[in-house]
């Protein structure tokens, strides 16, 4: 019954991310999103994302990942760890942008 509740909000979740057109935040946003990235993504997954309390958030350690996944992870958070879920605080453009940057390989600020 749990799994059956878990596939049903994942494909929920992946539903209300792939509706509609993707909005892009604007340019004052995604510096405010760089700025979460550099201070609260990396107060866990290290200065440089190489890692920490929480994994590697470098390009080369992303490779292969699916961007639903990741998208899906800091959507909902990872019960039984320290990762939080982010979507009481970002809105869904949001997540995907901070996702994409990921992938892309954010530079260090």
């Amino acid at each position: 019954m749990e799994r059956h509740s878990s596939t049903t909000l994942m494909t929920a979740l992946f539903l209300s991310f792939s509706a509609g057109a993707l909005a892009t935040p604007d340019p004052q946003r995604q510096a405010q999103l760089q700025h979460l990235l550099d201070q609260d993504c990396g107060a866990c997954h290290g200065l440089y994302l190489t890692g920490g309390l929480g994994p590697p958030l470098t390009h080369a350690a992303l490779a292969g990942k699916s961007r639903d996944s990741l998208i899906a992870t800091v959507t909902l958070g990872r019960p039984g760890s320290a990762m939080p879920g982010w979507a009481p605080l970002l809105g869904p453009d949001d997540i995907r942008w901070l996702v994409d940057r990921l992938l892309q390989g954010k530079p260090a600020s």
